[in-house]
């Protein structure tokens, strides 16, 4: 009997260890629009958005059932690179290395093209391994409309039915001395990706005004999608769809 009970035991305790509330893929554009400087803003951005206090203070608020971290890069079809595949965030020094990784980077060649759908295909595939986490979100950073491979208002009608979520942060790219033409610019973008981009419950567009507010956008952004779900989380915790 003890033998058995020991047995249960360790099962409930597997069973716990592998929870997670989020799993949560970042794509970043580095199509040949970006240029070096504006590669390292997006890259320090995220880095310095993932360290501010009151997002590393969501990150870390379930160690029970952490939030699960994946991060890639995006251009044409077929060319997404990896920075940082799925990994547990349980303490602030896990969070301390993922940013000096992403700091650690250095920019690989990519080609020209801005394959929005490819991209978020690619993401939904790395969602599709963490289909235990309770919601699964894609976050899709850009610069640009599609203007290669599959358009991404066919690629959203596929993933319809997957459960995820894709949200998308859009950077107003232009010339600083022209204000007026990056709003326009930005808006127009957000617009786009407000119809063919992002899914699901609750979905959202969030704006970066130019590659030097990117840190703020990403910023305002985690903390949207980690507090929506700290709120949900009231609850017995249950794996969900979304």
């Amino acid at each position: 009997m003890m033998r058995i009970l020991a047995t249960f035991l360790c099962l409930l305790a597997s069973s716990a260890a592998s929870e997670c509330r989020q799993a949560l893929a970042l794509g970043l554009d580095v199509s040949g629009s970006v240029d070096s400087q504006e590669y390292r803003l997006q890259l320090g951005g995220l880095a310095a958005a993932l360290q501010r206090p009151e997002v590393k203070q969501l990150l870390l608020s379930d160690s029970a059932a952490p939030v699960r971290l994946a991060v890639f890069e995006w251009s044409e079809p077929g060319h997404q690179r990896m920075l940082l595949n799925w990994t547990e965030i349980r303490s602030s020094q896990d969070v301390t290395r993922i940013a000096a990784l992403l700091n650690r980077v250095e920019r690989s060649s990519a080609p020209q093209g801005t394959a929005v759908g490819a991209a978020m295909d690619f993401g939904a595939e790395l969602l599709a391994q963490q289909a235990g986490c309770w919601k699964r979100t894609l976050d899709l950073s850009g610069d640009g409309k599609h203007n290669i491979g599959q358009h991404p208002r066919a690629v959203k009608q596929i993933l319809q039915s997957t459960g995820i979520t894709i949200n998308g942060l859009v950077i107003g790219a232009d010339d600083p001395n022209h204000a007026d033409k990056r709003h326009v610019q930005v808006g127009e973008l957000s617009a786009y990706y407000q119809a063919w981009v992002i899914l699901g419950p609750g979905a959202f567009v969030e704006v970066a005004l130019g590659f030097e507010a990117y840190e703020e956008a990403m910023t305002r952004k985690l903390l949207q999608e980690l507090e929506g779900l700290v709120l949900s989380d009231a609850g017995p915790a249950a794996p969900r769809d979304q």
